[in-house]
């Protein structure tokens, strides 16, 4: 005679999978939005030293950040991964009597972080 699970039993082990599964997405979901802060956060920094390298190499900022990629100073164009693009990103002017066009960038991604910062601040 062949045995198997019935009915119930397998109700039974769906519903603990699935409240197993209930109480780790809130956990899983902070830990992927904290990572993504974390990469933001240091895309920013790496980004900000190779603005500054530029400067004081060659006098004044990039005109783009495509200009720091094809003179080496970044290997490519960062990536912010709030929004998963390289091409949202908000610069600021050089105070004068620097020349150039990006003194500082800043994240283009809508919205506030988990400690209450807009993205736009950061």
């Amino acid at each position: 005679m062949a045995r198997g699970f019935t009915l119930i039993e397998l109700l039974v082990v769906l519903a603990i999978v699935a409240l197993l599964s209930a109480l780790a997405m809130p956990r899983y979901s902070q830990y992927i939005e904290r990572n993504r802060e974390a990469v933001l956060a240091e895309n920013l920094r790496l980004t900000r030293d190779a603005l500054e390298q530029f400067h004081s190499d060659r006098g004044r900022y990039p005109e783009s950040l495509d200009e720091l990629v094809t003179r080496r100073y970044l290997k490519a164009l960062p990536v912010d991964p709030i929004i998963e693009s390289n091409r949202f990103w908000r610069f600021s002017e050089p105070p004068p009597p620097n020349l150039g066009k990006i003194g500082d960038i800043h994240s283009g991604a809508p919205g506030t972080s988990r400690d209450g910062r807009r993205f736009t601040d950061w």
